[in-house]
């Protein structure tokens, strides 16, 4: 009893502070204090006439979406090897791919800001930024899709290439279906991760700011707060939505196998 007390203690202490943001976004004022001025819409409607915004929400739907492919396309690949092969050094490749989840984000962005510009001479741009979401949200889709692949009989696969089905179209027919939803949670996962990922894009982005780094810039005007209240409800509402969609068809997955769920995404 004492550690769920502790536990929702945690929780509340932790996403309390989210409260606050639909409270001052609503807020008819500048200053963000209390007591409130009055009820205003007027902070969203600022995000409709702000084209660095606009500009800053497309690069980072761009990334976001690109991230979402290719993250959950490798996780794929790592996931079915991991529960469907057996070669040497498998656990400690796993382990390696595994290993930006414990890894702090700042090694890692200035890792990759030395290795980008000081040896590979790169531009920093999109693709970079690409690149280094694709590196952190692959490890998620791995956890993620390693129970959907764990929870298959080898012997369904091996069946439909004796029935005539090659390897390609044996997985395209009877394992891709089976896995279908925890392909889709690991891209709303991975597309959520990128969308408000800063560290990583603070250090690589270039010219094109994403939409975190553009919030970052905002809050050296205490006159903007407000505004960044209002798109910071936004993105909180969206990625309530995205995480909920993701879990719905997780468990889902789970379900169609059979499989008991033990809660959580990893």
């Amino acid at each position: 009893m004492s550690l769920r007390i502790y536990a929702i203690a945690y929780l509340i202490f932790l996403y309390a502070p989210i409260v606050l943001l639909p409270i001052f976004a609503f807020n008819d004022g500048t200053i963000i204090a209390f007591p409130l001025q009055g009820f205003t819409t007027q902070w969203f409607g600022e995000l409709w006439t702000t084209k660095a915004l606009h500009d800053a929400v497309k690069n980072s739907l761009f990334i976001a979406v690109l991230t979402a492919l290719f993250s959950t396309l490798l996780g794929m690949l790592t996931a079915r090897a991991g529960a469907m092969a057996n070669f040497p050094g498998k656990g400690g490749i796993i382990g390696f791919i595994m290993l930006p989840l414990v890894l702090p984000e700042i090694i890692v962005a200035v890792s990759l800001l030395v290795m980008l510009r000081q040896v590979l001479d790169m531009s920093l741009s999109n693709w970079t930024v690409i690149a280094a979401h694709t590196l952190m949200c692959t490890p998620f889709s791995v956890a993620i899709l390693n129970g959907a692949f764990q929870s298959l009989d080898p012997a369904m696969e091996e069946a439909a290439m004796d029935l005539g089905e090659n390897r390609w179209s044996a997985f395209r027919l009877v394992i891709l279906p089976l896995v279908m939803p925890g392909i889709i949670s690991s891209m709303l996962i991975a597309f959520t991760i990128s969308l408000d990922e800063f560290i990583i894009a603070f250090f690589l982005t270039g010219a094109n700011p994403t939409m975190p780094v553009y919030i970052w810039g905002l809050l050296r005007f205490p006159a903007k707060l407000p505004v960044v209240m209002a798109l910071g409800t936004i993105l909180v509402t969206l990625s309530i939505i995205l995480l909920s969609t993701a879990e719905y068809f997780r468990r889902r997955g789970l379900r169609r196998a059979g499989i008991k769920d033990p809660g959580g995404f990893i």
